[in-house]
């Protein structure tokens, strides 16, 4: 399969710009160089950085010159320390993949749209220049499936408008269902050889949102260990009336451990070879509530699955979020290297 080469190896920088409170205050001081220092010590070899449209436009679309400069200074940082950089559109005007956020409409207006392609040529006009070591990322989590049709349109047009501006800068797509690895065989042919396919990963999400406050019927003092038996843990979504959907209930093997992963890449990466695209998983991590040694358990299956079929990805997140790897390490009373160390395959 074809690699994504220089980003094997990432981690989110969720909270920053975005899902966060938009002011100055927090964009300087929730992530700063020492971050970049700290997360390029560690071993990572990129940053994905999720923004949102407010932080580049205001209620208009006009172009905001710090929230840019903002992003300036970020790449500044990466090619310091030697980080490639995924520039990730998380939220734009009329689409949010968190229905509270009540941005709606995307998907169906004109306006909405043309608003997100500028946003788009904006961004490819002061970054594109930095091609080598910073992609772009069109929208992150389309929800419904009902939506693919309009999306893969969208994309193919967004993707035409940045290609007038640059040939060289390369491109990552995803899928329905929240960046689902099922939705990747709806998306339409690579545009081109600079295409990457993307999906996230929570499986099975009964253990990596334990507690999770977000998840509507889930019990706040809910535990479980990993790994466990599939049965098991379709037991326990039964009992919980968990509405999950994910590909657990479908697999072929008994116990979610690496083998599971190994099962659940294997069409994409099947399909992956067949559009000569690389596979890059954009999202992985477990909650914070999950106990030490099984979140532990969770990340080593994974990562060794998906450096056997050369998926590339970044954990979610370095800090805070709920999932913060900083955080947790805390708990572990042990440094971030050392865990590091012990889920890499």
């Amino acid at each position: 399969m074809k690699k994504f080469v220089g980003y094997e190896n990432g981690i989110n920088l969720g909270g920053w710009f975005s899902q966060c409170d938009p002011s100055k205050e927090h964009y300087d001081n929730f992530i700063t160089e020492k971050d970049f220092a700290n997360i390029s010590k560690i071993g990572f070899d990129h940053v994905r950085l999720p923004i949102d449209y407010n932080l580049l436009e205001d209620e208009n679309g006009k172009p905001i010159s710090e929230g840019y400069g903002y992003l300036e200074n970020t790449i500044a940082l990466c090619k310091k320390y030697n980080l490639n950089l995924v520039l990730d559109l998380h939220k734009t005007a009329g689409f949010s993949f968190d229905s509270e956020e009540n941005e709606n409409g995307f998907f169906e207006n004109n306006f909405l749209q043309e608003r997100f392609y500028k946003l788009w040529e904006q961004i490819a006009q002061r970054f594109s220049k930095y091609h080598e070591f910073v992609v772009f990322e069109l929208l992150n989590e389309v929800t419904d499936k009902a939506f693919s049709d309009s999306w893969n349109e969208i994309s193919k047009n967004c993707i035409k408008r940045i290609r007038a501006i640059s040939t060289d800068v390369r491109i990552i797509v995803g899928g329905y269902w929240n960046n689902s690895i099922a939705a990747l065989k709806d998306l339409t042919e690579p545009y081109d050889d600079k295409i990457v396919y993307t999906f996230h990963c929570y499986e099975p999400l009964i253990f990596t949102h334990q507690g999770a406050y977000w998840i509507y019927g889930m019990p706040a003092d809910f535990r479980l260990k990993y790994p466990d038996t599939i049965k098991h843990y379709l037991e326990l979504q039964k009992k919980l009336h968990l509405d999950f959907n994910e590909l657990l209930s479908t697999s072929g093997v008994e116990t979610v451990g690496e083998e599971f992963f190994d099962e659940l890449f294997a069409e994409a990466v099947s399909l992956a070879e067949k559009r000569n695209v690389p596979l890059y998983c954009g999202e992985y991590g477990v909650i914070n509530l999950a106990d030490n040694d099984s979140r532990t358990a969770w990340y080593r299956a994974i990562n060794s699955s998906m450096k056997k079929y050369g998926i590339s990805g970044a954990i979610w997140c370095y800090k805070e979020m709920d999932f913060g790897l900083m955080d947790y390490n805390a708990r572990l009373n042990s440094s971030i290297e050392s865990f590091m160390s012990e889920i890499s395959v």
